[in-house]
C-alpha cells in the first residue's frame, strides 16, 4: 500500500513537475504527503570565503530561503486544490550533503516522489536521485522535468531482466500495477536469440497470477543504445509509467561502466519508479 509520499520540492521554477505529479498520486492513492524544500548553504571556495564579505552570504543564503518559501506556498495550495493531506518542511543542507540528507528522510516513506535532474541543474538534483535511490531503502519515482500530466497507469512498462533490483522494482511497484489498464513487461535485447525465447514469461506469469493482464515483449536494440530503444518503444505504445531496478553496481562502477538507469534518467520521457 501507498499511503506515505514524500516529494522533493524544486525551487526556483514556476511549475514544479514533481510536486504537482505527487498530488495527483497521493490523491489517487488517498495518502499523506510532505514535502521537503532544501535551502542551500552558498557554495564558497575555502580559498576565496575570506575575502568575502558576511553580508553577501547572508544574501545568497536569504535568496534561496525566498525561493523555498515560494515552492512550499505553491505546494500547499496543490495540494488544498486536490483535497489532499500534505506537510511541508524547509532544510538546510550543504549543497555536498543533499543526497545523503534526503535518502535518510526518505527511510521513514513508503516512496519519493523527485523531478528529473534539468541538464544545468545536474550538479545540484542528480545527487537528490542518487540519495534516494542508495540511501532510502525504499522506491523513488523520478517524474521528468517536462511532465505536465498527473498520474496515470493506462500502459505500464515493466523492464525485465532478472536481477535482484528488477524483482524489487516489481515487488514495490505492485499498487501501481493492481491500477494498471494493461502492463507490458519488457526484456531489451540486444543480439540474436532464439525464436523459442522469451526473456520474462517467468515474470509475466507471476504478474498474472495476481489477477493482472499482462503482455511479455522483446524490445530489439541493435544498432541504437538501450535506453533510446526502451523511450522509443514507449512512445510507440503510448506508455504512461515505467518500472524499472535502478542501478546494479556502485556508484563509482556505474559511473565508469554507464548503464541504462543513467540512460533513462537523463533523456527520460515519462515517470519511472524505480528500486534499488
Amino acid at each position: 500500500m501507498i499511503k506515505d509520499i514524500v516529494v522533493n520540492l524544486t525551487i526556483g521554477v514556476e511549475r514544479d513537475a514533481a510536486a504537482n505529479y505527487a498530488v495527483s498520486l497521493a490523491s489517487i492513492f488517498k495518502a499523506h504527503l510532505v514535502g521537503v524544500a532544501f535551502v542551500y548553504d552558498p557554495k564558497v571556495s575555502v580559498n576565496l570565503i575570506v575575502g568575502i564579505p558576511a553580508e553577501l552570504i547572508d544574501a545568497q543564503r536569504a535568496a534561496t530561503k525566498h525561493l523555498a518559501n515560494e515552492a512550499v506556498a505553491r505546494f500547499k495550495e496543490l495540494g488544498k486544490q486536490a483535497g489532499v493531506m500534505t506537510e511541508s518542511q524547509m532544510i538546510d543542507v550543504a549543497p555536498g550533503h543533499v543526497g545523503d540528507t534526503f535518502g535518510r528522510l526518505a527511510r521513514s516513506f513508503d516512496l519519493s516522489v523527485i523531478r528529473q535532474a534539468e541538464p544545468n541543474k545536474a550538479e545540484q538534483e542528480v545527487p537528490i536521485i542518487e540519495g534516494a535511490l542508495f540511501e532510502s531503502g525504499r522506491s523513488v519515482i523520478v517524474v521528468p522535468y517536462v511532465q505536465t500530466q498527473g498520474a496515470k497507469f493506462n500502459c505500464v512498462m515493466v523492464g525485465w531482466d532478472g536481477s535482484r533490483t528488477a524483482a524489487r522494482a516489481i515487488g514495490d511497484a505492485m499498487p501501481v500495477l493492481e491500477r494498471a489498464k494493461m502492463i507490458e513487461v519488457f526484456t531489451v535485447v540486444a543480439g540474436p536469440t532464439k525464436n523459442t525465447e522469451l526473456p520474462g514469461i517467468d515474470i509475466g506469469q507471476h504478474l498474472s497470477r495476481h489477477g493482472l493482464k499482462v503482455e511479455v515483449k522483446r524490445i530489439p536494440a541493435d544498432g541504437i543504445n538501450v535506453p533510446e530503444a526502451i523511450l522509443s518503444h514507449a512512445a510507440d505504445i503510448s506508455a504512461d509509467f515505467m518500472v524499472m531496478g535502478g542501478y546494479g553496481h556502485s556508484r563509482l562502477r556505474e559511473y565508469v561502466l554507464g548503464g541504462a538507469t543513467r540512460g533513462i534518467l537523463a533523456s527520460m520521457t515519462l515517470p519511472t519508479l524505480m528500486s534499488n
